[in-house]
């Protein structure tokens, strides 16, 4: 009995050191919950007790050294992932890019494994202390007697019935830390409230846990405030009763004119942007109750409307890129001076959030292509073998517009080769990766110092810019590279070639290599306008561009100088710039609060397309819907409020306190997006409502999008 004892109290207190090291490292003194984190050890050690003993002694203290050093490999990767990722380690992404994590990331994983080696010294601390136990005699090992063998088993029920039971608790009394583990899971805090254990438990468990069922909820008109009174022109013209800007000629710049009699504006459209879906035949085409809730959920929702920006760029070209690591740091008048423009003129998008998703810079990418949330991990990846009739390079297909999409690394990294061409991209990339030249080598733009890391993003638009050029329209879509961490001089090809431009900058070593890395982005966008006005595309070309992700890989301390303010805890780390550019444009200003999710339906509305609103979590910045920025751990931000679910603190964004009516109800609105959207991932909902649609000999005649709901 006491040998078991002496088993079992050691692992016990070996996993509750482990998590306490790990969340020290990751978390400093932050307070956790131990409510689930003590019956997951408990649970942990009861199964490995139950294991050892069953064997003769030898063969149990290898069992023992093999849990001890599984348990050591499982908070040490987790510790080295967050040092890079400033992310949970989950099972999704070892099975999905684990092996091409390894060749891609091995000089951020060494630089992780050196910044976290004092953490992963002390991890080892039990595994020193078994050690010392066993060579002193002081640990039993010997085949367990029946008495042993019923210990090990109470030992593993109490584990099993300790965590079960915290759960069916929880479930009963409607807990907080119930529906923060169960209801809705965010790895990022569960293992920060409820650590390691708990988090890979509940990432193992996942299928088992998740329900099938959508829980959405009724919606209902939610009076979110902010409309279109956050536009202004920096060169006012005739404003509209909404408060946007109306000038003569909303997409270019025109000399003045003689004085002539002064007309009535015209008043713009605002009908719905909505296509004209046959919901009846919808309802029919539903073979599950979870398509069929998606389906009643989309016709109850409010659709935008039309503005006074709609169409505005109508048959232009357009370029769009999602930029590694990009952020407002990175925006120097002297050092970047065309991203400084560009940022700075255009629509300019004072209040712009881009939130960190679960799979950093592929959950950003899907957020920039599709407008949606992400679901847990991967989602991308998940969506290609999914219907996507409402991505941009469908619409521009229907105007006879060829898209491409471009990447300077593998084709193969995040199965990009599946996902963008689903989209409807003509996908190419610097370099194959896993993929057999056989098969792929087409896909293959040939690019200088394609094995540079990071890659030029300038190389890249120099290769890849002649493909469309000449083409009468075109949309292209980029994926950079060069704003990659980590950020130093050493490691970083980009930074160390772009040194001497940042040497004068008041910054750290670190400080500077970022904007250095960024300033081969700026290079690339200039040649990019360049090459555009040689050929005499750049009067009908938009470029936008939005970052994938804040540059997390970046010391927080370093952040917070770049930025000049406090921004650890705070949901102002997202903060980010929104390019939106067209050379002939008059600067419009706009103040209403908005995120990547966004994108998407803006660039439809003003690119004139006929889509139906509905289909995205995001909306049209520049109509009239209600602000609303969502992260991924279900945090927001209105005009009115600023949640920070991490905090748990609610903050008033006027001089008006926190209603609590409004703040359930916008709660209650974010969930809705949340499982609207993983509805539409996982039950491939863009199918059924494809189906749904009219034939395009019926569109002719009936008109799409005149219908309103």
């Amino acid at each position: 009995m006491k040998r078991t004892v002496s088993v079992f109290g050691l692992l016990i207190m070996s996993l509750f050191f482990m998590e306490l090291v790990y969340h020290f490292a990751g978390f400093g003194l932050q307070g956790f919950n131990p409510v689930i984190m003590i019956p997951a050890c408990l649970f942990v050690a009861g199964m490995q007790t139950f294991l050892i003993g069953f064997l003769r002694e030898r063969a149990n203290k290898i069992l023992l050294w093999i849990f001890l050093a599984a348990d050591y490999l499982l908070f040490a990767s987790q510790l080295v992932y967050r040092e890079i990722f400033k992310q949970p380690l989950l099972f999704a992404a070892m099975k999905n890019a684990g092996k091409q994590a390894l060749t891609n990331y091995w000089r951020e994983a060494l630089e992780g494994i050196l910044m976290a080696s004092g953490y992963l010294l002390l991890l080892a601390l039990p595994l020193a202390v078994t050690g010392c136990l066993l060579g002193m005699r002081k640990l039993s090992l010997k085949s367990h007697k029946l008495e042993g063998r019923v210990f090990s088993a109470a030992a593993f029920l109490l584990g099993v019935a300790s965590f079960a039971g915290v759960l069916y608790v929880g479930s009963r009394t409607d807990a907080e830390y119930y529906n923060e583990y169960r209801e809705f899971y965010d790895a990022g805090l569960t293992i920060e409230e409820y650590g390691v254990l708990a988090s890979v438990q509940r990432d193992i468990l996942g299928g088992l846990l998740d329900d099938d069922d959508i829980a959405l909820e009724t919606w209902e008109e939610h009076g979110v405030g902010g409309g279109q009174d956050g536009l202004a022109a920096e060169n006012p013209g005739a404003q509209n009763p909404g408060g946007t800007v109306q000038t003569d000629s909303p997409q270019t710049k025109e000399e003045p004119k003689e004085q002539e009699e002064p007309e009535e504006p015209d008043e713009p459209d605002t009908s719905p942007n909505v296509l004209p879906i046959d919901f009846t035949k919808l309802g029919e085409l539903a073979d599950t109750e979870q398509v069929a809730k998606l389906a009643e959920f989309l016709q109850a929702l409010p659709p935008t409307s039309k503005n006074a920006y709609t169409g505005m760029f109508e048959g232009y070209n357009l370029i769009y890129l999602t930029a590694e690591g990009f952020s407002p740091y990175a925006v120097d008048e002297t050092v970047t001076p065309t991203l400084y423009k560009l940022v700075n003129s255009g629509f300019v998008f004072q209040d712009y959030y881009v939130p960190l998703w679960q799979t950093s810079t592929s959950d950003g990418e899907y957020v920039n292509c599709t407008g949606l949330i992400p679901d847990q991990q991967f989602s991308f990846k998940r969506s290609a073998s999914n219907a996507m009739p409402f991505s941009l390079p469908r619409y521009f297909e229907k105007e006879g517009v060829k898209s491409y999409a471009y990447h300077n690394n593998t084709l193969s990294y995040y199965e990009r080769y599946l996902t963008h061409p689903n989209l409807g991209y003509d996908f190419k990339a610097s370099k194959l990766g896993e993929l057999l030249e056989e098969e792929w080598g087409g896909q293959i733009f040939p690019m200088e110092n394609a094995d540079y890391w990071p890659a030029s993003d300038l190389d890249m638009m120099k290769a890849t810019i002649p493909e469309y050029i000449t083409e009468e329209r075109f949309h292209a879509y980029y994926m950079t590279v060069s704003g990659h961490m980590n950020y130093n001089f050493t490691g970083n090809r980009m930074s160390s070639i772009n040194k001497e431009a940042v040497a004068s900058l008041p910054y750290s070593e670190e400080g500077r290599a970022y904007i250095a890395c960024h300033v081969e982005l700026d290079k690339a966008l200039a040649y990019l306008i360049e090459q555009l006005e040689a050929a005499g595309k750049l009067a009908n070309t938009v470029i936008c561009l939005s970052a994938d992700h804040y540059p997390y890989a970046m010391t927080m301390s370093v952040q917070e100088e770049l930025a000049g303010k406090a921004l650890e805890g705070t949901l102002e780390i997202y903060r980010n710039n929104l390019i939106l550019w067209n050379s002939e444009m008059e600067t419009v200003q706009v103040t209403k609060t908005s995120s990547a999710l966004d994108i998407m339906p803006t660039l439809l509305n003003l690119f004139g397309f006929s889509y139906d609103s509905r289909l995205y979590a995001g909306r049209d910045i520049l109509s009239d819907s209600d602000p609303l920025v969502i992260f991924s751990d279900r945090s927001f931000i209105t005009d009115k409020i600023i949640y920070n679910r991490k905090a748990k603190t609610t903050e008033s964004r006027t001089e008006e306190p926190v209603d609590e009516e409004y703040y359930q109800r916008i709660k209650k609105q974010v969930k809705n997006i949340y499982e609207y959207s993983a509805g539409i991932l996982n039950n491939d909902f863009y199918r059924y409502v494809e189906q749904a649609l009219p034939s395009e000999e019926e569109a002719l005649v009936h008109g799409v999008g005149d219908e309103a709901p």
